[in-house]
C-alpha cells in the first residue's frame, strides 16, 4: 500500500468513527435520522440528541484529537526521544495549575470560561522550560529541554495539589476537567482554541522537512542546508498551541500524542511529512473511537474518553517501550 492510499484509508477510519460518534450512544439513533437530523430541522429527541449534542462533541474530538496527534510527532521530534507527548514539556501541568486557580480564586466553571486561562498556563509553562532549557552556551539541546520539562511539571504539580487540598470545591470542578473528556465542553470551547489550532497546524506543515533532517544530527542537519535552533524554535511554536488548545479543551487525555505517532510510523517510516499527516487523522479517529466505547460500556452513563484512551494506550506503551528494548539489543 502507497502513502497516499494509506492516507486515504486513514481519512476513511476517521470518517467511519465520527459516523459512529454522532449515531452511538445511550440512546442509539438511526442512519437516517442522523442524515434528517443534519440537513432538516427538527425538534424530534433524536435530532436534538444529533445536533446539540453529538455534533460538537465529535467535531471537538476531530479538531483534539488531529492537535494531540501532530503535537505528538514534533514533541517526539523536537525532544529526539521517542516516549515524548505533550505533557513532556510541561504543557499538561501548565495548563492544570491555570485551570484550578481560575476555579479556585475566579469561582469558573463553564470550560468556555477557563480554557482561556488554560491555554495562557500552558503556555507560560513551555516558555518557563524552554527558557530554562535553552540557557548557557550549548543551547536548547533535547536532553536539557526534557529535564526541564520535568522540573517545571514537578513543581507545577504540587502547586495544583496544594490548591485542591484546601479548596474542596475547587477540587470537585478540578477533576471533571483533570479526567479529560469530550462531553459537556460547549461549543465555546471549540470556538476558543480553533484559531490557535489552525495556527499550530499550519506551522507544523511546512516543518517536515526540516525535522526530517534535524532527526540525522544537528551536524547532518546543517550539512544538509537546515537550521536546527530555528527548526526547532519552529517545531516548539506549532507543538505549544496544538497541544495547549487541545489540553484546554478537552483536558490532558494522554497516550493520544505518544501512541499515535509510532503507529503512523509503521505505514510511512520516518518521514515526518507523513508522519504528522497521518496522525492527524488517525489521532482523532482513535480519539473519537475510544468516547464512543465509552458511551456504549458505561451505558445508561458513560466512561470518560480519558479513561478509556488510558486503558487503551497503557499496554501500547508497554509494546513500545519492549520494542525499543529488542531494538538496542
Amino acid at each position: 500500500m502507497t502513502r497516499a492510499a494509506g492516507l486515504l484509508a486513514a481519512l476513511l477510519v476517521l470518517l467511519a468513527a465520527a459516523v459512529a460518534s454522532v449515531a452511538l450512544g445511550a440512546r442509539p439513533v438511526p442512519l437516517d435520522h442522523v442524515w434528517a437530523a443534519l440537513t432538516a430541522y427538527d425538534a424530534s429527541p433524536d435530532a436534538v440528541a444529533v445536533r446539540d449534542l453529538r455534533l460538537p462533541r465529535t467535531l471537538l474530538g476531530i479538531a483534539v484529537g488531529a492537535a494531540l496527534g501532530v503535537a505528538g510527532c514534533l514533541m517526539q521530534a523536537l525532544t529526539r526521544n521517542p516516549l515524548a507527548e505533550p505533557g513532556i514539556l510541561g504543557v499538561n501541568a501548565g495548563a492544570a495549575a491555570a485551570v484550578v486557580t481560575a476555579t479556585s480564586l475566579l469561582g469558573l466553571t463553564a470550560p468556555g470560561a477557563y480554557v482561556w486561562f488554560a491555554l495562557a498556563g500552558a503556555g507560560a509553562s513551555f516558555a518557563l522550560v524552554y527558557l530554562l532549557g535553552s540557557g548557557g552556551r550549548a543551547g536548547a539541546s533535547p536532553a536539557r529541554l526534557a529535564v526541564a520539562g520535568t522540573a517545571v511539571a514537578a513543581a507545577l504539580t504540587g502547586y495544583t495539589s496544594a490548591i485542591v487540598l484546601f479548596d474542596s470545591s475547587a477540587f470537585d470542578r478540578f477533576r471533571f476537567w483533570a479526567v479529560g473528556a469530550l462531553a459537556d465542553r460547549g461549543a465555546g470551547a471549540l470556538a476558543a482554541i480553533g484559531p490557535f489550532l489552525a495556527a499550530g497546524l499550519l506551522i507544523a506543515a511546512t516543518l517536515g522537512p526540516g525535522l526530517n533532517a534535524v532527526a540525522l544530527g544537528d551536524d547532518q542537519g546543517r550539512a544538509l542546508g537546515a537550521r536546527p535552533a530555528l527548526i526547532r524554535g519552529g517545531a516548539a511554536a506549532a507543538a505549544v498551541p496544538l497541544s495547549a488548545g487541545g489540553t484546554a479543551a478537552a483536558g490532558p487525555i494522554g497516550f493520544v500524542g505518544l501512541a499515535v505517532p509510532h503507529a503512523a510510523r509503521a505505514f510511512t517510516g520516518p518521514d515526518e511529512r507523513w508522519v504528522m499527516a497521518y496522525s492527524a487523522l488517525l489521532a482523532p479517529a482513535l480519539l473519537l473511537t475510544a468516547d464512543v466505547a465509552g458511551r456504549l460500556l458505561g451505558r445508561p452513563g458513560e466512561l470518560e474518553t480519558g479513561v478509556v484512551t488510558a486503558l487503551v494506550g497503557a499496554p501500547l506503551f508497554i509494546v513500545i517501550v519492549r520494542r525499543m528494548r529488542v531494538a538496542r539489543l
